[in-house]
């Protein structure tokens, strides 16, 4: 027994000696590998310097104190580091080490750029906790210039060779220096950082409670300064794959969209500028942002910025606006809104329901804003199939000096969009306490030739005021009419395959006065009549051909309106001016029915809807064979009949050219057969019938 104990305690004394000895060999170790990877920096001509290190070896705990890395690269930043203790450490291979956990205190770190503008950047963050951290003991590689981009792509490099569960930061502070009399100078303060699950070049979620900050504007002979709190700002699922490919100096040729966030979200975000201006959002949210490597390429924008801060060239411009419409074609969100959004201003306080984006769909909701004659409200502003890039490059091609935008180049806005629709607009009128309101103005186009559309369609549905001050609005006024009701409707559409355009609908409806519908075919028409050169449409419209013109009108009180102004006009009763303006149509309907019977039918059911109100008079063209469209044009050019002296009975044909008659049609195109006779007797003959209706029509 007396063996055996001795036995076990010269046991433990060596045990406690191998103990010890092998705590300091690990120490030794440890302290060789730090002092390896600080000697690395110093080899690549910087300045590394660290003070104390211990090594625990029954929890494998490193500590290093007083860290100082300023690196030999000018664009690198200096760092300095109070204190680095890890948890846990494992050292898998000689290139690889791990962690339980890592504790970072008293961070320091100043970055200056020299790039294009001289820039200055001081981060201090006072503590930063890793768990469950697995890295390299160098770094992936360095950046091959000083240019922004190339310490992206850095950073994304350390990104890819990292990952721990999680890393959080109470508070970072952020001191951003752009130098005398240049906006950007600033302060900004991170509260409450954390990642999750940073996964080699992937991060499941980052989020901060709080961020503030303070810039100036730096206006000339007028500082100014820009707050703004942001609160809530969380990212989840970032990915650098695709980033760091387009970051590459060699460029990608990956064509395909690549996510790089799913969602990107803020609570709220609170910005104050001048005095008494401050803007409030409650909620920030963008999904799916995807990029295309072969065109988001940052790198080529940034190079095109004159190095010196002059204003650029417009060769300069429209080679940047191009760059900057690649980069859109490069970058793609697949749903994005702004929450309710409110503006304060010393002239009033506007608000804004929301902006929302999805796909190619642009929406403002719930625009309340004052302005000097009142509230103007909006429930609803959309932009169809808007297109960023489309809108950078028709931006650029407007751009040539000393000359106007072309006709052609201002059409390619149709190529920027597809469509505008505006709902619920409620409005002041002028200097009135009218409002006008707007139910509906929708506007859609497409199917372009070149930059002009071939399809559109106009919706209106609006009320508007009755203007006292606009002569031609005066009768309405005087007549008790203080409001104009208009539900306008048309749609017009051309067909390639068989070169016919057709205008249908084409309807106005005048709310208590009238409704008028038209339709029009025509035929042959050729693709090359899409044109912003009137010389080439005139020179093609010989070829094109009229079909059908249909013309309905429906009284709903204008009859009555026309008899009550004549009435004051001529200070008679309304009967009495009913009497005669039916009596001036049957007197020059004669005229006209004298060298062409066919159309005494219409005078009749002209006169007998001003006789009658309430009537629907349909007027309806038919060819009876081909009819080119100049020949029409022709007859409305030449009146028959129409003497020097006949200008006054014409202004009273087109008053009660506005007018109804009696539900009857009236087949007044009875037109020669032969489409190969273009003489002047042809357009004689045609010019009457054509007239009538055009009368009608105006």
């Amino acid at each position: 027994m007396k063996r055996i104990l001795i036995g076990l305690i010269v046991a433990a004394v060596l045990g406690a000696g191998g103990w010890f000895g092998f705590n300091l060999y690990a120490k030794h170790r440890a302290t060789a590998e730090v002092e390896a990877a600080f000697e690395r920096i110093r080899s690549s001509g910087g300045k590394a310097s660290h003070g104390k290190i211990t090594f625990e070896l029954a929890t494998r705990t490193l500590t290093i104190e007083d860290i100082a890395v300023e690196p030999g690269q000018p664009q690198f930043a200096n760092v300095r580091v109070a204190k680095v203790t890890a948890v846990g450490v494992r050292q898998p291979d000689e290139v690889h080490f791990s962690a339980d956990s890592v504790e970072v205190s008293g961070v320091e770190v100043a970055f200056t750029s020299n790039e294009r503008v001289k820039l200055k950047a001081n981060y201090k963050i006072p503590q930063i906790s890793a768990r469950d951290f697995s890295g390299p003991t160098r770094a992936a590689g360095a950046p091959l210039s000083g240019s922004i981009i190339d310490m992206y792509r850095f950073l994304l490099a350390q990104y890819a060779t990292v990952s721990t569960s999680s890393i959080t930061a109470p508070t970072v502070a952020v001191n951003v220096d752009a130098g005398n009399g240049n906006a950007g100078s600033g302060d900004y303060v991170y509260s409450g950082l954390s990642i999750q699950n940073v996964n080699h070049g992937k991060i499941e979620t980052a989020k901060t409670d709080r961020v503030a900050y303070t810039i100036d504007l730096a206006q000339p002979g007028k500082p100014a300064k820009m707050s703004g709190e942001l609160s809530g700002l969380a990212i989840y699922d970032f990915d650098a794959t695709a980033v760091r490919a387009a970051l590459e100096q060699q460029g990608s040729s990956d064509d395909s969209f690549h996510r790089i966030y799913r969602r990107i979200s803020v609570n709220s975000y609170v910005v104050t500028t001048a005095p008494g201006v401050r803007v409030q959002i409650d909620g920030i949210s963008f999904d799916d942002i995807a990029i295309r490597p072969s065109k988001f390429r940052p790198a080529e924008i940034i190079a095109l910025v004159p190095a010196d801060g002059s204003i650029p060239t417009p060769a300069q411009s429209r080679d940047m606006i191009e760059k900057v419409a690649d980069f859109f074609e490069g970058f793609q969100i697949g749903k994005a809104e702004i929450g309710k959004q409110t503006v304060e201003t010393p002239q009033g306080t506007g608000r804004l329901n929301a902006v929302k984006y999805d796909q190619d769909k642009i929406a403002l909701e719930g625009l309340d804003m004052p302005m000097p004659q009142g509230q103007l409200k909006i429930e609803r502003f959309t932009l169809k199939s808007f297109s960023a890039a489309n809108l950078m490059r028709w931006a650029a091609s407007l751009r040539t000096p000393g000359q106007p935008p072309s006709p052609d180049q201002m059409l390619g806005l149709f190529r920027v969009l597809e469509g505008a629709e505006i709902k619920g607009v409620v409005s002041p009128y002028k200097n009135t306490r009218q409002l006008v309101t707007i139910d509906t103005i929708s506007l859609n186009w497409g199917q372009l030739i070149g930059s002009i559309p071939s399809k559109a369609s106009l919706v209106v549905k609006m009320v508007t005021p009755t203007d006292p001050a606009n002569p031609a609005q005066r009768p309405l006024v005087m007549a008790g009419v203080d409001k104009l009701a208009i539900d306008l409707d048309l749609g017009a559409a051309w067909t390639e395959s068989s070169g016919a355009f057709a205008l249908a609908p084409a309807t106005i409806d005048l709310g208590n006065l009238a409704r008028a519908q038209a339709r029009l075919a025509l035929a042959n028409v050729p693709r090359t009549m899409f044109t912003a050169d009137p010389v080439q449409a005139m020179s093609q419209a010989g070829q094109i051909e009229t079909g059908a013109i249909e013309f309905s009108l429906r009284d709903g009180g204008v009859v009555d309106l026309v008899v009550a102004q004549f009435s004051r006009m001529q200070d008679v009763s309304r009967d009495a001016a009913r009497s005669a303006i039916v009596e001036m149509i049957r007197a020059q309907g004669e005229k006209i029915a004298a060298s062409n019977a066919d159309v005494r039918m219409a005078v009749d059911a002209l006169a007998g809807f001003v006789e009658t109100s309430g009537q629907t008079l349909t007027v309806k063209l038919t060819p009876r064979a081909k009819v080119p469209a100049d020949a029409i044009d022709a007859a409305l050019a030449k009146r028959p009949g129409e003497r020097a002296g006949a200008v006054q009975d014409r202004g009273v044909d087109r008053v009660v050219g506005l007018i109804a008659a009696n539900e009857m049609t009236a087949d007044l195109a009875k037109i020669p057969s032969r489409h190969c006779e273009r003489s002047e007797a042809l357009q004689a003959a045609s010019a009457e019938r054509f007239w009538i209706a055009s009368l009608r029509s105006q």
